[in-house]
């Protein structure tokens, strides 16, 4: 692990906004032997005074993150996979209309989105660093090469394959520090007229949402319009559209294309002034962001703290990766949420990170449901709390923390 107060972008002053504290891996859910082997870091975000960009401020080591173990599967959420069907199909009319068309998916987890592309008989290639779900995208028939996506890998990829006509990345830049090796890779394997790209969380969206669970261990950048532009000026590319999309809390949707190849839509200029009046690259902003944070998890520790003194009986709901930036940064243990409930197998019978909270299957939510749950995959709040209607209607109530502490 290392700490930089050097922008990974252009290599500017980052001044330190925010810090959580001592934080576990957010996806390494351990065994209750294992507990005591946990690898922890300093979790803090910073912005980089002169691109803008909005970064962690210590970097762990990629293998640590993504490893044949990794847990999240796109296919999770119906929501998320009806919205990378709807992507495919988009990109399948645009952008993948030529004589075989090649598009490459950097990180394309269990093969989601790809395997439209290739129900569609379109070549295509999902570069996943993460064993497991690269097996579960070979399983629906995406071809995968199961390895990290850098300049190296991209020239290797040219040499077998040609140029790229789609480079496309969900939820995955955001997660690679060594952005510089990225960008020289997506400009070797773009085709001259193709496109990259990519959607990830918005910053914007977290400083308005006080949604801090966004930042942990796998997210290292904060994107907005105005620091993608410079990125990708600073790589020979142009970012030519933006798209503001609702999932996972509020996201953008970027495209980048070869300087000079594509006239930049209205979208780009409105967003980044949209950006300039909401003052997100402004330390004093960011700062007061950080004192809302540190509200919020006053308030949901007195809460919790109330209700067991009342005899109130509260479960966790998602052990999603964010949680632990809300458990770890909190203090919340199983003294206060005895279990979290999860649908994911790979993290039944283990304990969430760092703050060691028993993760059980769905089934233990209604068995019997609890007085109160704690929502951390509140990004799919509507879909979850409709599927759990029955909890509503035998006078169970959710706890959500974002963009403040409430019961529903």
């Amino acid at each position: 692990m290392s700490a930089t107060s050097a922008c990974r972008v252009c290599g500017g002053r980052v001044s330190q906004f925010a810090d959580f504290g001592r934080q576990p891996l957010s996806d390494a859910f351990v065994l209750p032997g294992e507990i005591g082997q946990e690898f922890f870091y300093d979790l803090a975000a910073g912005l980089c005074e002169s691109c803008t960009m909005v970064q962690l401020m210590a970097e762990v080591p990629r293998e640590r993150m993504f490893h044949h173990d990794y847990p999240y599967l796109s296919a999770g959420s119906a929501v998320m996979r009806a919205h990378f069907m709807k992507l495919a199909k988009c990109l399948l009319v645009t952008e993948l209309t030529g004589p075989d068309p090649f598009v490459v998916e950097i990180g394309c987890n269990d093969g989601t989105m790809l395997r439209v592309i290739a129900d569609a008989g379109v070549r295509h290639l999902g570069v996943e660093p993460s064993g497991g779900v690269a097996e579960r995208a070979r399983e629906q028939g995406v071809r995968v090469r199961t390895d990290f996506f850098e300049a190296a890998t991209a020239a290797d990829i040219l040499a077998t394959d040609g140029p790229a006509d789609v480079i496309y990345a969900a939820n995955t830049l955001c997660h690679i520090p060594y952005i510089d090796s990225i960008l020289t890779g997506v400009r070797t394997l773009l085709a001259p007229e193709g496109v990259f790209v990519f959607e990830d969380p918005y910053l914007a969206d977290i400083l308005e949402r006080t949604s801090f669970d966004q930042i942990y261990d796998e997210h290292f950048f904060f994107f907005t319009a105005t620091s993608v532009r410079a990125m990708a000026r600073g790589a020979g590319l142009e970012l030519v559209d933006v798209e503001r999309l609702p999932v996972h809390g509020g996201e953008v949707r970027y495209t980048l294309a070869r300087q000079g190849t594509r006239t930049p839509t209205p979208a780009v200029a409105e967003l980044i002034a949209a950006e300039a009046v909401a003052r997100v690259a402004d330390l004093a902003v960011l700062r007061a962001f950080g004192a809302r944070v540190a509200a919020i998890a006053e308030d949901l520790t007195s809460l919790l703290t109330r209700l067991r003194a009342e005899g109130r009986r509260v479960a966790g709901y998602g052990a999603t990766a964010k949680s632990a930036t809300v458990l770890n940064y909190c203090g919340i243990g199983p003294d206060l949420v005895p279990f979290v409930c999860d649908s994911t197998p790979a993290k039944q019978g283990r304990l969430t990170p760092g703050a060691h909270l028993p993760v059980v299957p769905p089934d233990a939510f209604s068995d019997p449901y609890p007085d109160y749950a704690l929502l951390f995959a509140w990004n799919h709040a509507e879909e979850i709390m409709d599927k759990e209607r029955a909890f509503r209607e035998k006078g169970g109530k959710w706890i959500l923390y974002v963009p403040e502490v409430r019961v529903v």
